[in-house]
């Protein structure tokens, strides 16, 4: 297979182009016809897949445009535009004749190539995998397996570079190697102006709290640290390197290491989501490029539903913001949009920008409205906005469905979604909108099944953080997400309605603060005994500086790392005496549970020992027999208790099967296979022996 490397891309968007156009050509290097091993799917046969890159260009004086950060500063062309080069990865039937006309542009997280699932090619649909985010950073650099887009850097009008603070973390990390700064999964994007260490600041911190408290912050002297890669062999002060720290004494794991430094490499990183669109608006109503190349699916792409988990949930949610909703010509380039697991906004329109945070210390995303429609934002003191105002006023919102669970909830900032920056009202959905909320659930869902033997403790998503006490959750997102599916496409193509929304709300008592005692949260063996006080990860209204706009969260960030103005109340669901949520949609585990499944964990040990394990999320079996939970003190009724025997345990899945149908929230097809799993499980079956060790 070809591909372009990162240097000839580079050349490439120095290249002048004489059409006044978005997406002016599209490039495939590779077709794999039939693909997936030649299967078919249903009544739409064998599919092929075409790799490729697509050539655009943008005016940095159209007012759509104007919004991305540093585009006036970007390099132009001999036409005055500004370029970029994207990837895309399509998937479409061979035979287009069985195309449904409905076309998935799903957004990669950290470059991760996505591909419609076998569900979705039975129906006919057509896939699209598009590039945005451009740091060019680990996963994110170009390759021939992974999606990506090339951006300018940013430079002065006189060509001088432009600089910016940029702050690196490493924590969990001992002894004389040398570590690299990462942010969740890719590595800091940015490399120091200068490997002079007075010109940057390195600090340690003995403790860091939920609501961003500094504990014991210490300057580590220039000359015991270095920009370098060393270890036993090759010791302080190492081998110079812009992507690794050398401490002279070694890092000692019981500190967090911060550095803050300068950098040049301003990457106009906004322009992502021009590009994002632009090749979604290309495929739906180009017959052909500027060069007279086809579109591929020219005349079969009636409808776009953009989809975007976690991540690439919170970069919808900023695209539809940010007004990209709308393309060169002004036609509406999505009927639906799906954000998943995913309450924030991507801090992508920013300079120097670190696009892998996750919530943790000053990683940003919670700036601006997080709500659809106009709501008051009076604690942070930002006008009464919401993120449909531009694409209202272009006439050009899709249909959009959104799904959390209780990891969201938790760990990722959910609660202004829900209640605003004052949590003391709920925000009204607006009409094109249906939000579902997916109770007692991990970030994305769990592995799914009917056991009682408890699955490992997770690993604490992020660099080093840690590992959890508890064992995972297992409850899935994946038949609700069947249900969905079968909805959203409905809605979109033939606008039958989907059910109505449901989370938990204020109005309906299921909303609360997240303290045990508001939670209705039982004592559980094994749990802390105020269990799950000061766990969550609360939402920070930092000070960036006068340069940034906090109602777009764009802008330039001065304030390197920032002050915290206000730590934003938060509510979370309420719990039955069993620990498991209240008020969202019915899920067979959770209403069959095995359990307490929780949308939190804490970490077993390390510099975040006793805090919330980021978002991973945990599960407490329950006991076996009366006998075994009086033993432990334990309130929650034992399996037996509850069921009796392995039969009655089935017949409470075939219960909670039938709800989730007859609300529309689970397929037939679906719970027939649940059931049957139930069936053939070890729960209470006479072979079966649950372990309820939680702590290991």
């Amino acid at each position: 297979m070809r591909y372009v490397s990162f240097g000839l891309l580079v050349a490439l968007l120095a290249l002048p182009s004489t059409v006044d156009a978005r997406v002016t050509k599209i490039v495939v290097e590779k077709k794999v016809s039939p693909a997936f091993d030649g299967a078919t799917f249903g009544q739409s046969g064998q599919y092929e897949t075409l790799a490729g890159r697509a050539y655009g260009e943008l005016d940095p004086n159209d007012p759509r445009n104007a919004i991305i950060t540093d585009i006036k500063l970007a390099p132009r062309n001999a036409n005055g535009k500004v370029e970029y080069v994207v990837s895309f990865y399509l998937v479409k039937p061979i035979d287009l004749s069985k195309a449904s006309h409905l076309l998935w542009q799903d957004v990669p997280n950290r470059g991760g190539r996505i591909t419609i699932n076998p569900i979705e090619r039975g129906y006919g649909d057509i896939g699209l995998s598009t590039g945005w985010q451009g740091d060019n950073s680990g996963r994110t650099a170009p390759g021939p397996d992974n999606d990506w887009v090339i951006v300018p850097i940013a430079k002065n009008a006189d060509g001088s570079p432009v600089s910016g603070l940029v702050i690196g973390r490493i924590v969990n990390a001992s002894g004389v190697n040398s570590q690299a700064m990462i942010v969740n999964a890719n590595p800091v994007p940015y490399k120091p102006a200068s490997l002079d260490t007075t010109k940057s600041t390195l600090t340690t911190h003995t403790a860091e709290t939920t609501d961003g408290k500094i504990v014991g912050e210490k300057k580590v002297a220039a000359g015991d640290w270095a920009w370098a890669t060393c270890d036993a062999q090759h010791p302080f002060p190492g081998t110079p390197d812009p992507t690794q720290i050398c401490v002279k004494a070694g890092f000692d794991p019981k500190l967090l290491y911060q550095v803050v430094f300068t950098s040049n490499d301003a990457y106009v990183l906004g322009i992502g989501f021009a590009a994002f669109s632009d090749v979604a608006s290309f495929f739906k109503y180009e017959a052909k490029d500027a060069e007279g190349t086809a579109n591929p699916v020219a005349g079969q792409v009636q409808w776009v539903i953009s989809r975007g988990q976690s991540q690439s949930g919170n970069m919808l949610r900023q695209l539809i913001a940010l007004g990209f909703t709308q393309d060169e010509s002004k036609r509406k380039v999505y009927d639906g949009a799906w954000p998943i697991i995913a309450g924030k906004r991507i801090s992508l329109n920013v300079r120097f920008a670190e696009v892998d945070g996750a919530q943790k210390l000053y990683e940003s995303g919670g700036e601006g409205a997080q709500w659809w429609g106009d709501w008051p934002d009076q604690v942070r003191g930002l006008p009464a906005k919401g993120m449909l105002d531009r694409c209202t006023a272009s006439n050009t919102c899709p249909k959009i469905m959104e799904h959390y669970g209780s990891a969201e909830a938790w760990a990722l900032n959910l609660s202004p979604a829900l209640v605003g920056t004052g949590a003391d009202k709920d925000v009204p959905v607006p009409a094109n909108v249906r939000r579902y909320y997916i109770p007692s659930t991990q970030h994305g869902g769990g592995r799914g099944g009917f056991s009682v033997i408890p699955e490992a403790p997770p690993m604490c998503p992020g660099p080093s953080f840690g590992t959890g006490i508890l064992g995972a959750n297992p409850v899935p997102h994946t038949e609700t997400v069947n249900a969905l599916r079968f909805h959203f496409r409905n809605w979109v193509m033939k606008d039958i309605a989907p059910p109505a929304s449901k989370y938990p709300t204020l109005a309906g008592g299921f909303l609360v603060d997240p303290a045990k005692a508001a939670m209705g949260f039982p004592t559980i063996p094994g749990l802390p005994a105020d269990a799950p006080n000061g766990l969550i990860s609360a939402g920070l209204d930092y000070d960036w500086g006068p340069e940034f706009n906090y109602v777009d969260g764009s802008g330039i960030r001065t304030k390197i790392p920032p002050a915290i103005k206000h730590v934003l109340k938060a509510k979370v669901p309420r719990v039955d005496a069993d620990g498991n949520e209240l008020g969202g949609v019915p899920v067979v585990l959770r209403d069959a549970p095995l359990g307490t499944y929780l949308g939190w964990n804490i970490v077993a040990s390390g510099f975040h020992q006793g805090k919330i394990c980021n978002y991973a999320a945990g599960m407490i079996p329950f006991a076996r027999t009366k006998a075994e939970r009086m033993a432990n003190n334990d309130s929650r009724l034992s399996l037996e208790e509850r069921y009796r025997d392995h039969a009655g345990y089935v017949e409470a899945v075939k219960a909670a099967a039938a709800r989730a149908v007859s609300e529309g929230f689970l397929l037939q097809a679906d719970a027939d296979r649940l059931i049957k799993q139930a069936a053939d499980s070890n729960v209470l079956a006479p072979q079966a022996t649950a372990s309820n060790n939680i702590g290991r």
